[in-house]
C-alpha cells in the first residue's frame, strides 16, 4: 500500500471538460498531445499519461469529469495496458483500444480520426 500511495505517478492534460479521455504513455503520449491540439475546438479531449505502469495510477481515474463519455487506450503494442485501465475505471465508462505494433508509429491525424470516430463525429 505504501508503494502504491507513494510511487504512483501520472500526468493529466486537458482533462477538465473532456468528452473523450485518451490514456497513453511514453512516445505515444506525446503523439496524443498533438492529436488533442488538432482536435481543439472540435471535440473536448484530454489525456491521462501514466508515468508509472507499476504501480498503475488508479487514482488518476478516480474522478473523471462528468463530461467524459468514453476512454480510448492508445498504445504501440497489442493492448497490454487496457486491462489496467478497465480495472481502474471499474465499469464507470466504456474503454476502447487503438493500437499499433511492429514498430508502426501512429500519427496525430490517425489518433485524431480514432477519437472522432469514437465520439461519433465520423463514420467507421
Amino acid at each position: 500500500r505504501r508503494i502504491v500511495s507513494g510511487e504512483s505517478r501520472w500526468e493529466a492534460y486537458r482533462i477538465k471538460d473532456a468528452e473523450v479521455v485518451v490514456v497513453a504513455y511514453g512516445t505515444t503520449s506525446r503523439i496524443v498531445k498533438n492529436a488533442i491540439d488538432l482536435l481543439a475546438g472540435d471535440i473536448a479531449v484530454g489525456l491521462i499519461r501514466p508515468q508509472t505502469l507499476w504501480p498503475f495510477p488508479v487514482d488518476a481515474f478516480a474522478e473523471l469529469p462528468q463530461s467524459c463519455q468514453k476512454i480510448l487506450c492508445v498504445e504501440m503494442s497489442c493492448g497490454q495496458m487496457i486491462d489496467d485501465v478497465r480495472l481502474a475505471v471499474a465499469g464507470r465508462k466504456e474503454v476502447f483500444f487503438y493500437g499499433r505494433s511492429g514498430g508502426m508509429v501512429p500519427t496525430p491525424g490517425e489518433i485524431a480520426d480514432a477519437v472522432r470516430q469514437l465520439a461519433g463525429r465520423i463514420n467507421a
